[in-house]
């Protein structure tokens, strides 16, 4: 049983511009399940250096961090881990007595779930996207040696950028030529304006082995629900962000949960 809020209760937090429940639910539902001392709570901010001096003087234990702070908050850490210095971004910051450090827990889920994928390193791929997710899956292809990319945005600078800092190509527009993977990382599906939108086109999904979708709510999007039905294997967005707060939670508690008490949380978090 999880013991009552008191002086000893380690605090651990979010910072973004628009706070999501997800964490919060994960998190605290995992803290009861394993009876730890914690409390996990949602904030947004105006003054950064002030979150962030705060962390550090309140001794709250790790904090993740969302859009728009991922780059912003990098002058005011300690120092990186390798998985936020691959791509200069931070989703994840943990204090050891007041040493703030930076991860990137996006990054490690998207390697994770990569090699699970056995890939050959010449698998062709899609990726369309050119925001900071984008920079997470792009670099976490390159070090898990996948090759042949091409990344999909209209935004030339952003788009050619991102292709050159990690090897691939470029170009505005999907190409008519079928590849075996597919990879949205847009929001095109998500829950709002886009719910709807097939994120590639029926002919490339027809044609494609994997479609990979990092778009969490909802986790079935119709990119994922139109590949489902013609048989394809997936990788959802579902999967990304159970993965990514599972390895927040380890680096805060030091305590790694079983598949059940984390696919429980992740349950929990989405209801």
């Amino acid at each position: 049983m999880k013991p009552p809020i008191g002086r000893d209760t380690q605090l651990c937090m979010s910072l973004a511009g628009r706070p999501g429940h997800f964490g919060s639910r994960f998190h605290n539902h995992l803290y009861e399940a394993l009876g730890l001392d914690y409390v996990y709570k949602a904030f947004t901010t105006r003054d950064l250096p002030a979150a962030i001096g705060g962390i550090r003087a309140l001794g709250i234990r790790g904090c993740a961090i969302s859009m728009p702070f991922k780059e912003a908050v990098i002058p005011l850490l300690d120092g990186l881990e390798a998985s936020a210095r691959a791509i200069d971004s931070v989703n994840t910051i943990v204090n050891d007595g007041g040493r703030l450090t930076g991860y990137n827990t996006d990054y490690v889920a998207v390697r994770g779930l990569i090699e699970r994928a056995r890939l050959a390193p010449d698998t062709p791929f899609l990726l369309r996207g050119s925001g900071g997710m984008a920079k997470a899956v792009a670099a976490a292809f390159r070090d898990a040696g996948l090759r042949a990319g091409t990344i999909i945005a209209r935004n030339e600078a952003a788009g050619a950028a991102l292709a050159r800092t990690y090897g691939y190509r470029w170009q505005a527009e999907l190409p008519d030529a079928p590849v075996p993977l597919l990879v949205n990382v847009t929001p095109l599906g998500m829950t709002g304006a886009d719910q709807d939108v097939l994120a590639f086109p029926e002919p490339l999904i027809a044609a494609c082995d994997i479609a990979f979708d990092v778009v969490a709510l909802p986790i079935q999007t119709p990119f994922l629900e139109r590949a489902r039905a013609l048989g394809k294997r997936l990788i959802s967005g579902g999967e990304v962000a159970m993965l990514q707060a599972l390895e927040q939670f380890i680096l805060y508690t030091g305590v790694t949960p079983t598949e059940a008490q984390a696919q429980a949380a992740a349950a929990f978090a989405r209801g």
